[in-house]
This record gives structure tokens, sequence and C-alpha cells, in this order.
């Protein structure tokens, strides 16, 4: 059913850590769009996030921090949080394009597998490997169609 009126779609978000997991870092909002010549846009928007960090002029959120031992192949709970929540609306919103939109939470970083491989076998890593990451958890998306006018 289209939905009615021509404002910006409003978003209740809501995340939870895993109750073993690392805390969360943030929550985004993913939009993608086709514009006026049918190409595919797409812009990432930080929407909710743990600790006391400010948005910069673009509205992207600094880096929470990292706990990450990778000499024990742990990490700490003491940045991030359990739980975040926000009501959010498209800042961007133009009723007449088709738009999607998806949200994904990130964690806080934690090791990666080559991390506890090196740890339980004394493996050397090679220089280039990646040592930490950011699990993420995705919705699924949302579409939104123009109403036929």
């Amino acid at each position: 059913r289209p939905r009615e009126g021509d404002g910006a779609p409003t978003f209740l978000i809501a995340a939870l850590r895993d109750p073993v997991g690392a805390n969360l870092d943030r929550v985004q909002v993913v939009k993608g769009w086709l514009d006026a010549e049918g190409e595919l846009q797409e812009k990432v928007h930080d929407v909710v996030w743990s600790d006391d960090r400010e948005p910069d002029a673009n509205g992207k959120v600094p880096a929470v921090g990292n706990t990450v031992n990778l000499d024990t192949a742990s990490w700490s709970n003491s940045i991030g949080t359990g739980e975040l929540v926000t009501v959010w609306s498209d800042p961007d919103f133009d009723a007449a394009e088709r738009a999607f939109y998806y949200v994904r939470a990130l964690e806080i970083p934690t090791p990666r597998w080559v991390v506890y491989d090196k740890v339980r076998f004394g493996v050397e890593l090679p220089a280039e490997a990646e040592l930490t990451h950011q699990e993420r958890a995705y919705s699924s998306p949302i579409w939104y169609t123009p109403e036929e006018g």
C-alpha cells in the first residue's frame, strides 16, 4: 500500500548487544536511491552512538576506541554500550525518488580470528594481516516507491 503524504519516513530504531558479545559502537541507517538520471546513490547516516562523541560537520561520528589486547586475543566492554535506541527521519527525503533504507549496528572492535590463532598456536602473522574488526548486524531493507500520479 502506498504511504500517505509526502513527508519523510520516520523510523524507530533499537539495537541490543549479544549477551556474550561486544558492546555496541553505533547504529547507522544506509539509504540508497535512484537519482534523476536513474543512477544508484548511497549515503550512510550515523543515527545513534555510544559514549560522549559528537558528529563532525559531515555528520560522521569519530571512532569509538579500541580495547583489543592482541597478546591475549581479548577485549573489554569498557567502551560502547549494551543498547542503542533512537527515532530517525530522513533529512534528505524526496517523495519523487525511489529509495531503500536498512539499519546496521556496529560493535566495538574485537580481535579477528587470526589473532586467536596467533595466541593459541604461537604462529607469526603476516604484516598485512588485519588484526581487529567490528562485527555488524543488518536489518531487512525497507523500500519506498513514489506514488504514481
